[in-house]
C-alpha cells in the first residue's frame, strides 16, 4: 500500500507541474530511502533499502541512456547527419505534412526489425537539426516519432526486448513458440488507425517549445566571395535567385554574368549564410584568414567558435569598414557579417565609396575564430561579447562519428552486444577519437533525465519487491470473471499498461504473463490472446516519460514536460487498447 501511495503521489506531483521534475524525482528517491530504512521489506535489513532507492544511479538503463546521449552529441557536433537532414529538409520544404508522414513511416518500418532504441537514436539528431533549419519544431515531431518507433516495435516478436521476454515466459509456461510475424497483421491493422493520430492530431496537441532568441532573428550583411570553381561563374544573378537558401537576399544585384572571385553583397541569418556558402561555393571572409583559423584549430586541437559582439561607443572600429579595419591581420579572427539594428538604419555615410558598410555604435559583428583570439579581439577593440556563442561542427571527424554510431547501432540491432554495451563502447570511442570533448560532456547529458531515470527505476523496484504488482494482478483476476472476453482483454491490457508506465516493461512482462495464463484457465479462454494482450500492453508506454528509455531520451531535446506525455499519450493508449482488444476477439473468435 505504501509503495502504491508513493507512486500515485509522484504521478500527481508530475502532472500538476508545480515543482520541477528534478525536485520531485529526488524527493521520491529520498522518501523510498528513508521509508525502507525505518520500515524495511520483509526479509530485508534496513541498509538494503538504500540499494533499492539509489540503485538507479548505477543501473545499466541509466548508463545506456547517458551513452546514447553522448553518441547523439557526437553526430551533432561533427555535422555527420547534415546530408540526411538536408534530404529530409527538402521533403519538408515540399510539404510539412508529407515530410512528417514519411518520417513516421520510416521510424515505424525500421522498428519492426531493429530495436526501436537505436532507431530513435539515429533519427532524433536529424530532427533536432531539421528544427534548427526551419522545419517543424523538435517539440512537435519527437513524441510522434518516438510513438511511431514504439508502434513498429510491437509488430514483431523481435521488435523490442520486452516482446522477446513475454514470448519466452509464455513458452516456459506451455504455450507454442510464436514466429517473428505471428501477430504482425493485428498490429498493422491497428496502425491504420493509430498512425493518422500520430500524423495529424498529436503534433497539434504539442506546443512549440523551441527557444527563439534575438540572435537567431538577426540578419547580417556580408560579402559572399564566389570561388573560381563555383557553378555560378558565368551565370546571371536573376538565374540563381531560386537556388538561394530561404532567408538570403541579394542587397546589391550586379549587372552581367558573375565573375570568379566576385563579391556579392547579401544579407541573411547566420544559418542562412552558412547554407549560402555551401550551395554557392563561396566564403564570407578572405580565404587566407579562414584557412589560418582552421590550421590552428587542427594543430592546437581547439574548437572554432562563432560569436556575436556588440560595438561599444569607444571602439576604434566606428566609421571604419571591414577592409580598412585590419581585424584579420591584427587578431587572426574573421568577421562573417554585420548586423545593423533597425534604429540605426538609414544613417548618413552608411556605406563607403567601395560599397562596404561602415561600422557604427550598436552594430553586432558575427566573428569566427579560436576562443583566445576572440577574447583578445573583444578586449582590444572595446567590443561586448554576447551570450550564445556556438562551436562550428568538426566536419573533419564527421565520417568517424558516423562510423562509430553505425557500428554501435548495428551491433545492438543484430544482437551481437546488448544496447548497453554497444552504446557505452561507442560513447568511449567518441571521447577517444575527439568527436566529443570530455570537458563538454555536460552539454550532452541532461540532469533532469538522469534523476528521473533513477527515480523511475527505484519506483519500479519498490512496486515489484513490495508485492504491489502481484497483489494488483490477483485483484484483477477476481474481478474479470464477470466480464465479456473483449472486456477481459482490454482490462488485462490496461493493467499491464499501467504497470509499464509506472514500473517497467520487464516488471509488467514478468508479472502480467503468468497472470494471463491463470486467468485463461479460470475463465476457460485460450491463453494466446491473453498473452498477446500482455505483450501489447507492455509496449503501450506513451503516457509518461518514465515508461521507456526512449521517452526519456527525447525529453530534454524536445523540452517536454510530464503533462506533454499525458496529453498526447493517454488518447493513444485508449485508442490502441480498444482497437487491439476488438481485433484479438475477431482473430480468435472469442
Amino acid at each position: 500500500m505504501a509503495a502504491m501511495a508513493v507512486t500515485v503521489a509522484m504521478f500527481i506531483a508530475f502532472a500538476r507541474g508545480r515543482m520541477s521534475v528534478e525536485i520531485i524525482s529526488l524527493l521520491t528517491i529520498a522518501v523510498i530511502a528513508v521509508g525502507l530504512y525505518f520500515f524495511p521489506l520483509e526479509g530485508h535489513q534496513k541498509i538494503d533499502g538504500l540499494g533499492i532507492a539509489f540503485g538507479g544511479f548505477g543501473h545499466h538503463a541509466l548508463i545506456t541512456i547517458c551513452a546514447l546521449m553522448i553518441l547523439g552529441r557526437g553526430l551533432v557536433v561533427t555535422g555527420a547527419l547534415d546530408p540526411a537532414a538536408r534530404l529530409l529538409e527538402g521533403l519538408f520544404k515540399l510539404n510539412l505534412q508529407l515530410g512528417l508522414l514519411v518520417s513516421l513511416l520510416i521510424a515505424f518500418s525500421l522498428s519492426m526489425v531493429v530495436n526501436n532504441t537505436p532507431v530513435l537514436v539515429l533519427l532524433m539528431p536529424i530532427f533536432v537539426s531539421l528544427a534548427a533549419r526551419g522545419a517543424m519544431p523538435a517539440s512537435k515531431t519527437l513524441i510522434p516519432l518516438n510513438a511511431a518507433s514504439l508502434l513498429g516495435g510491437v509488430s514483431t516478436t523481435i521488435g523490442t526486448s520486452t516482446n522477446i521476454l513475454v514470448v519466452s515466459i509464455a513458452v516456459d509456461l506451455g504455450m507454442k513458440q510464436m514466429s517473428v510475424f505471428h501477430f504482425t497483421p493485428i498490429v498493422l491493422t491497428a496502425s491504420l488507425i493509430a498512425l493518422p493520430y500520430l500524423w495529424l492530431v498529436m503534433p497539434r496537441l504539442l506546443s512549440d517549445n523551441s527557444v527563439t532568441d534575438a540572435a537567431e532573428a538577426r540578419r547580417f550583411y556580408t560579402r559572399l566571395r564566389i570561388a573560381g570553381d563555383s557553378s555560378l561563374v558565368g551565370e546571371e544573378i536573376s538565374a540563381i535567385l531560386t537556388r538561394l537558401p530561404k532567408g538570403i537576399a541579394i542587397v546589391d544585384q550586379p549587372s552581367g554574368p558573375i565573375q570568379p572571385q566576385q563579391r556579392l553583397l547579401i544579407s541573411g541569418t547566420h544559418e542562412a549564410l552558412e547554407d549560402a556558402t555551401r550551395i554557392l561555393k563561396g566564403e564570407l571572409a578572405p580565404s587566407w584568414v579562414l584557412d589560418r583559423i582552421r590550421r590552428e584549430s587542427s594543430s592546437k586541437d581547439l574548437d572554432i567558435h562563432v560569436v556575436e559582439m556588440t560595438v561599444t561607443a569607444d571602439s576604434r572600429l566606428i566609421s571604419r569598414t571591414l577592409p580598412t579595419s585590419g581585424i584579420a591581420d591584427l587578431h587572426g579572427v574573421a568577421v562573417l557579417g554585420i548586423h545593423r539594428p533597425e534604429r540605426l538604419l538609414g544613417e548618413k555615410d552608411e556605406y563607403s565609396e567601395g560599397g562596404d558598410l561602415r561600422i557604427a555604435e550598436g552594430d553586432v559583428l558575427l566573428v569566427m575564430g579560436l576562443p583566445e583570439e576572440l577574447q583578445s579581439f573583444a578586449r582590444s577593440d572595446s567590443l561586448l561579447m554576447l551570450e550564445g556563442a556556438r562551436e562550428l561542427p568538426r566536419r573533419s571527424k564527421a565520417l568517424l562519428a558516423g562510423a562509430i554510431m553505425g557500428v554501435s547501432v548495428f551491433t545492438a540491432a543484430v544482437g551481437i552486444f546488448p544496447i548497453a554495451i554497444s552504446a557505452l563502447a561507442g560513447a568511449i570511442l567518441m571521447f577517444v577519437t575527439g568527436c566529443v570533448k570530455f570537458d563538454r560532456v555536460g552539454r550532452a547529458l541532461s540532469a533532469k533525465v538522469i534523476v528521473l531515470v533513477a527515480a523511475s527505476i527505484a519506483i519500479g523496484r519498490i512496486i515489484d519487491e513490495s508485492g504491489a504488482a502481484q497483489w494488483l494482478g490477483e485483484a484483477l483476476g477476481l474481478g474479470l470473471q464477470y466480464l465479456s472476453p473483449a472486456a477481459v482483454l482490454a482490462a488485462i491490457m490496461l493493467f499491464v499498461t499501467l504497470l509499464t508506465n509506472f514500473a517497467s516493461n520487464a516488471t509488467a512482462a514478468t508479472v502480467g504473463t503468468p497472470i494471463a495464463f491463470s486467468i485463461a484457465k479460470q475463465l476457460g479462454l485460450p491463453a494466446e490472446p491473453l498473452v498477446l494482450a500482455v505483450l501489447f500492453g507492455c509496449n503501450l508506454c506513451y503516457a509518461t516519460p518514465i515508461a521507456y528509455q526512449t521517452n526519456m531520451l527525447i525529453m530534454s531535446e524536445g523540452s517536454y514536460e510530464f503533462k506533454d506525455y499525458i496529453r498526447t499519450g493517454l488518447p493513444l493508449v485508449l485508442l490502441m487498447v480498444t482497437t487491439l482488444s476488438v481485433l484479438l476477439v475477431m482473430r480468435y473468435g472469442m
